[in-house]
């Protein structure tokens, strides 16, 4: 009864999200960083997963495994005394404890985040244990065996965060991020002069994000900007900067992503830290990596700003359509690729596989069930682009 428990809840999606909000809530990531969730959401999977597969493993074993005595095993990032009587990979829970370091968590934060993750998780699996009728005996031994991981799996997160730490730490990475902090959050308890890394209120600068967390690439990026004279660090969770010159393409290329501003003053560098964080969205979405400027994306940057008006506007001009219809999502997609090139058939028709008299035949359909314009104006094709791409994203 207990391995079907977990088997479920390794199964559910949404306990990653339940437990992900638990330790954001909990200060996991500084407040008001807006990718905090899609940054650590694969991470924390990735470690329930494993914590998920130990037990199973644990319960699918034959012998006295995890009896008193049981000789220390070697896990895949350090050797743990594992109450499952075989290795344990927490190489996830260390990795995971990296990559919060090189973002600039401090280890207090990440501790308060993993503490709030795990209590959450116990109560999702005390609730369904109890619902399932699992004797309350029986669900105190399984939960005490989580436990266990759990108190392991906080160990490897921390010597994660430390090795990365040491690592990336340079003399000035703390003032870098208050410096940082003043020019792009306009943070006010930050007294650290900008002018100690060449930045001048009278000066030019791109503004730069990014979505890398790796701590050798972070550590990268942050020597390729100061080998242009900028300034990297990390600031509300992303990797942020301000530098005169960009780097050159191979310091940050594939697959790190950097969205980058044309020149402003320091004076306009909290708005192009905003106009960044939208535009890394979009880039990302669209699968860009290396260094991207914001006005490639500036439509796509445009739009995802405003995902309420898309999900109107999809509600409006596609209500018609069923995502649950295959037929239905093949016009969607016809008629995007059709948008995309410029309204040629022949294009289209390239693009997809598919014959010109197949597209012009979805496409006739679609106009029939949602009044789709072949010919559309600008506007009008702006409106029903952004409708039928998110009308086509998966739902959150």
């Amino acid at each position: 009864m207990l391995a079907r428990l977990v088997s479920d809840l390794a199964a559910d999606d949404d306990l990653v999200d339940e437990v992900l909000r638990a330790a954001l809530n909990a200060g996991t990531v500084e407040a008001g960083a807006p990718d905090a969730g899609a940054a650590t959401r694969s991470q924390v999977a990735a470690v329930l997963a494993a914590g998920f597969d130990a037990f199973l493993r644990a319960a699918d074993a034959v012998g006295p495994h995890g009896a008193a005595g049981s000789p220390p095993v070697t896990a895949g990032s350090g050797t743990v005394d594992s109450e499952f009587g075989f290795p344990v990979d927490f190489s996830q829970a260390a990795r995971f404890g990296a990559e919060q370091a090189a973002l600039g968590v401090p280890v207090v934060r990440l501790l308060a985040g993993v503490h709030a993750g795990r209590s959450r998780l116990l109560e999702i699996a005390v609730d369904r244990g109890r619902a399932a009728g699992i004797p309350d005996d029986a669900l105190l031994h399984g939960l005490l065996k989580l436990e266990r991981y759990g108190r392991a799996l906080e160990q490897h997160v921390i010597d994660g965060h430390r090795t990365a730490e040491r690592t990336l730490d340079r003399d000035d990475r703390a003032t870098r991020m208050r410096v940082l902090r003043r020019l792009l959050l306009g943070d006010p308890s930050s007294q650290d002069d900008p002018a100690r890394f060449g930045l001048r209120p009278d000066g030019l600068y791109h503004c730069l994000v990014s979505d890398v967390a790796d701590p050798a690439r972070v550590r990268a990026c942050e020597e390729a900007v100061s080998r242009t004279g900028g300034v990297l660090a990390p600031v509300n969770g992303q990797i942020a900067g301000l530098t005169p010159r960009l780097p050159a393409g191979r310091a940050v290329g594939p697959p790190v992503l950097i969205v980058v501003t044309p020149p402003v003053t320091l004076a306009d560098a909290p708005a192009a830290h905003r106009l960044c964080t939208e535009a890394l969205r979009a880039a990302r979405s669209r699968g860009a990596t290396g260094v991207c400027r914001v006005t490639d994306v500036a439509t796509e940057t445009a739009l995802t700003a405003q995902p309420l008006l898309a999900t109107m506007l999809g509600a409006d001009l596609l209500s018609a359509l069923d995502p649950a219809d295959e037929f239905h999502r093949q016009l969607v997609t016809t008629a995007l690729a059709y948008l995309d090139h410029s309204h040629r058939l022949d294009l289209t028709a390239t693009a997809l596989h598919l014959h010109p008299n197949t597209v012009r035949y979805r496409l006739r359909r679609l106009t029939e069930l949602t009044g789709f314009a072949e010919s559309p104006s600008v506007p009008e094709t702006v409106r029903w682009w952004w409708a039928l791409h998110t009308w086509s994203r998966p739902r959150p």
